[in-house]
């Protein structure tokens, strides 16, 4: 069975056609860099994902996370790169990066509109003193062409119904598995801590972290693991256990 997707009748589907061919000024390592799309598009596969704003709620609670945490299971099935595109520019989307922990996905500031104009969704948020910013959308892209879009229906606010990482896994690989949830308690400075830490990205597991001692007390560890010591990492909602604990687990 088929799984049909809606399409928005106000903004242009571009399947088939070239993405735009345009320059992008960054800000890497202290230094500035230029990338193409060229560079990014050239010869690959490539999922990208536009938003309206970095910071901005829907985009940083569920549209980033959800793609950094389905990245490696996108890749798996054939994607090379994962690409988020918004009208910011490269200060704001690197902080933006940062603060949310997003190393599985590049972002890629399109500071002067000129993608997004080119790609026909660069539309007027005046009246929230955003100024032009993108549409959401998302598309698959193979070597330049544009093999599928998503893009969100012309309703009032900020629509978020096909653009999601979910919806774009099911179109590239719908017998894929979504991964395990993962959560890892741990401290600074930790030395296990870091392998675990290290194992997991290996593995190609996104988690999230909680703090001892800032985000949970030492109690509260000891309520939910039972242990009061770092790390303890579940899986799943299972408990795994320290950092030779989960060796133990990917071993088996």
């Amino acid at each position: 069975m088929t799984t049909q997707y809606p399409e928005n009748p106000n903004f242009e589907n571009k399947t088939g056609q070239n993405v735009p061919d345009v320059t992008f000024v960054m800000r890497e390592n202290d230094e500035w860099v230029k990338r193409t799309s060229q560079d990014i598009f050239a010869g690959k596969t490539v999922v990208v994902f536009s938003l309206p704003g970095a910071f901005t709620p829907t985009c940083s609670s569920t549209h980033l996370p959800r793609y950094n945490e389905l990245a490696a299971t996108l890749k798996a099935s054939g994607v090379d790169e994962i690409v988020c595109m918004s009208v910011n520019d490269t200060f704001v989307m690197n902080a933006w990066s940062a603060d949310q922990d997003a190393e599985n996905i590049s972002v890629i500031p399109d500071g002067n509109g000129e993608f997004t104009e080119g790609m026909g969704l660069l539309v007027d948020k005046a009246e929230l003193g955003f100024g032009k910013r993108s549409w959401r959308y998302s598309m698959l892209v193979k070597d330049g062409v544009i093999d599928k879009m998503f893009i969100e229906p012309d309703l009032p606010g900020d629509p978020f119904e096909v653009s999601d990482a979910d919806t774009m896994l099911g179109y590239i690989n719908p017998n894929a598995a979504s991964p395990d949830p993962v959560l890892v308690f741990s401290k600074p400075d930790c030395p296990f801590c870091a392998k675990a830490k290290a194992s997991l990205k290996e593995k190609g597991y996104a988690f999230d972290e909680v703090q001892v001692g800032k985000d949970v007390s030492l109690s509260g560890l000891r309520a939910v693991s039972g242990n009061d010591t770092v790390p303890q990492v579940f899986i799943g909602g299972k408990h795994i256990g320290g950092s030779d604990d989960l060796e133990n687990f990917f071993n088996n």
